[in-house]
């Protein structure tokens, strides 16, 4: 904990801040820092348990994913506040756990719209992995039905979803992009020069032109 207070810049923490993750340590810094320490599971967990943001990133990095168990994952999604470590926590640890279906399950209809975020991001993991057994047309149904109104948080894991489905799903494309134009949704969103809007329709045709290149 003294070591990442130490890597604690003011100016990264301000940048940070904006987007609501409380750290102010560069994430190559912390990459090299888990990268020197290795996989250390207890450490993970004494890590994780101090509920500080740069120590969960670090805890996401250092772990051993298929050692937690189902419960423990659970809670942990609850505690993971901050974007930065939500996100890492779904991509690194729960994407690996054998407890990833059972808990995209649980988690998508959960009404902590953060934790049904998770279960959204897990959806899109297997729309564009292995869509085999998925409703998408249902998925569909149900972005048309909830984006517009979701918190931000939700909201943008539907729309990550809405544009997979777009992308990987030819026979769904047309339906994808009209439920995004017509619900504009993230369609004002500002992105910078060189980067790809998240606003579904425009998300959708750009990966799909990369794809066909």
């Amino acid at each position: 904990m003294a070591e990442l207070a130490g890597l604690e810049d003011p100016k990264v923490r301000a940048v940070n801040e904006r987007h609501g993750d409380d750290h102010g340590v560069n994430l190559g810094r912390l990459r090299a820092l888990a990268k020197r320490l290795r996989t250390q599971q207890e450490l993970a967990r004494q890590l994780w348990a101090t509920h500080d943001t740069a120590a969960g990133l670090l805890a996401v990095l250092v772990c051993r994913p298929k050692e937690f168990g189902r419960d423990e994952l659970d809670a942990m999604v609850r505690e993971a506040r901050a974007p930065k470590v939500h996100d890492w926590f779904v991509n690194y640890v729960v994407k690996k756990s054998p407890y990833a279906e059972e808990l995209r399950l649980s988690w998508s209809a959960d009404p902590d719209p953060v934790v049904a975020s998770a279960g959204w991001a897990l959806t899109t993991e297997r729309v564009a992995k292995k869509p085999e057994g998925l409703d998408l047309g249902g998925l569909l149904d149900t972005v048309e039905a909830e984006m517009k109104d979701a918190p931000d948080r939700l909201q943008w894991a539907m729309n990550h979803c809405l544009a997979r489905i777009g992308i990987d799903h030819a026979e769904y494309r047309a339906r994808a992009i009209d439920i995004g134009e017509r619900l504009e949704v993230l369609k004002d969103y500002p992105t910078p020069p060189g980067c790809t809007s998240p606003f579904a329709p425009v998300w959708i045709a750009e990966l799909v032109r990369r794809k066909q290149g």
